[in-house]
């Protein structure tokens, strides 16, 4: 069961690398506040001092995408990519482990892969400007199907978790399984009250207030991961 130490192993990164990358971009932006023109955002425009999490200030895509920011945000999130690539590998391998003909296992893998693809892809063209209004349909389109891939993807995963858990009783820490079940309920729910407001420009700081409670609740999810699994020694 050398996936479990993996997934245990990783799932601490997936968690700790956006977090620090987000954030500080976020610190650097905020500590400009009130001064025109700012360095980091397009020119003639000031960010007020705000706390984003609660009064969505600012989104998390204006926060990350203009020079030099985007040398800490992107290359953080292709690492971030290809750690939820190998995190989805192996939790196939462990469900596999325990049942090899659950009906969920390519979903899981399906979704999970294909949301490192699209935080890939969106990584790639943030910040790259073109004044088309298709090519910013197509930017928030990855944006919001990357989101969808990573909440179902998580969604099956903890269905496919609890119905074998009997199984894996002696390699897990239930109450953590459990808070996963209820995180993830959550952020679905908040998903789908929002999605009708996207299109509208007056929600706007509501949506980015709630954008940047879902990368912290999607992060969340594999924190308790590595809580979730015990190490397993040799």
């Amino acid at each position: 069961m050398d996936q479990v130490n993996t997934v245990k192993s990783i799932s601490i990164w997936i968690f700790i690398i956006p977090f620090i990358a987000v954030n500080s971009c976020l610190i650097i932006v905020t500590s400009y506040s009130g001064i025109v023109p700012h360095p980091f955002l397009e020119p003639g425009v000031a960010i007020r001092s705000t706390f984003p999490y609660l009064d969505g200030g600012v989104s998390i895509s204006r926060t990350v995408r203009y020079y030099p920011l985007s040398l800490i945000f992107k290359p953080a999130m292709f690492v971030t990519a290809f750690l939820l690539i190998k995190y989805w590998i192996n939790m196939g391998k462990i469900v596999n482990n325990f049942d090899q003909n659950n009906k969920y296992l390519k979903r899981i893998l399906f979704f999970g892969i294909g949301s490192a693809i699209l935080l890939a892809i969106h990584s790639i063209f943030l910040g790259i400007k073109f004044e088309y209004d298709l090519y910013k349909l197509f930017r928030r389109v990855i944006m919001l199907s990357f989101i969808i891939f990573e909440l179902v993807a998580q969604y099956y995963l903890i269905k496919i978790l609890f119905k074998m858990k009997d199984k894996i009783n002696n390699y897990i820490i239930l109450k953590y399984l459990k808070i996963k079940k209820v995180l993830i309920h959550i952020l679905i729910i908040v998903s789908i009250i929002v999605l009708p407001f996207l299109p509208f420009d007056n929600f706007k700081f509501l949506k980015h207030a709630l954008e940047w409670n879902v990368f912290l609740g999607v992060i969340i999810f594999y924190l308790l991961t590595h809580l979730m699994w015990k190490k397993i020694s040799s």
